[in-house]
């Protein structure tokens, strides 16, 4: 009997898409701001084209301005908007989530086709690698809890766009964000698209976006390019499996601990067994 990896969707979700910057932010166990209603000036109450409260998804847009906090955003945005002609639902950074229009009805960000569909919320740029792993998270997460209320499932490209793809598809828009933006941090929107499935599994199961399955270890050996496993003697010595080994970055099913000489051993299959030194 093999106890392979897995971590379905209705269990704690693995980022797939290879990032730094996610590991940094599920690792540290960054916590998101809570979401502040902060009704704002927008007057203009309309529905989406399949009615009020029935949004299709959400665009993912960034400012284009550096250093300009979500409550100035919003602030110049409330004073501004018949001029500019654009109003979104939110403002993210790295310390606040800033709803300030009911995502029941729309706003204008995207185009006509994509303002008659989607919530649409703005991230705003940031100067340190902390706080842009801060405002990603509160970003994902804003992006996670409007799926959920609105029951829709979490489909890149379908119910989570960035404006670049509306832009792409429609042609009302010639914006290109967040993808700039994002490459100047060696980050990009399959990246994004990972932390908010992260995000939304563990919210829609667990409550929590840092809920982690105590049956479910990452593992990682910094200095090879696998892990080894090791196996048990009938007389309690170990020695390393030949063949097989675990990948770099990569989770696995637990269910018994074994302890030897000081290191405790976790049972990922039958008599196979990765040391505690490797889980990160």
């Amino acid at each position: 009997m093999v106890l392979l990896l897995i971590i379905t969707a209705s269990h704690q979700q693995t980022i797939k898409a290879d990032s730094k910057i996610n590991d940094y932010i599920l690792q540290n166990r960054i916590k998101p701001a809570q979401i502040q209603n902060q009704e704002g000036t927008f007057s203009v109450w309309q529905g989406y084209r399949y009615g009020v409260g029935h949004p299709e998804g959400i665009v993912v847009h960034e400012t284009s301005e550096p250093n300009v906090t979500a409550q100035q955003f919003t602030d110049r945005f409330n004073q501004n908007w018949p001029t500019l002609q654009t109003y979104v639902h939110a403002f993210v950074d790295d310390n606040q989530i800033l709803n300030i229009h009911n995502t029941d009805y729309t706003v204008w960000g995207a185009g006509p086709t994509a303002n008659a569909r989607f919530i649409q919320v703005e991230l705003c740029r940031v100067s340190s690698y902390d706080a842009f792993a801060r405002s990603l998270s509160n970003d994902a997460y804003y992006i996670a809890q409007k799926l959920i209320q609105y029951n829709l499932p979490d489909v890149a490209g379908q119910t989570v766009l960035s404006h670049k793809q509306t832009s792409d598809m429609w042609h009302e828009t010639t914006h290109q964000d967040p993808n700039y933006y994002f490459s100047t941090w060696g980050y990009d929107m399959d990246q994004f698209n990972a932390l908010i499935s992260s995000y939304y599994n563990n919210l829609k199961n667990h409550g929590d976006v840092n809920w982690q399955n105590p049956n479910v270890i990452k593992v990682d050996d910094p200095k090879n390019s696998f892990v080894p496993i090791v196996s048990f003697k009938d007389d309690g010595s170990v020695y390393t499996v030949s063949g097989r080994a675990l990948a770099n970055d990569s989770s696995w099913y637990t269910d018994q601990t074994k302890q030897l000489n000081g290191v405790t051993y976790h049972r990922i299959a039958t008599n196979e067994w990765v040391a505690d030194t490797y889980k990160i």
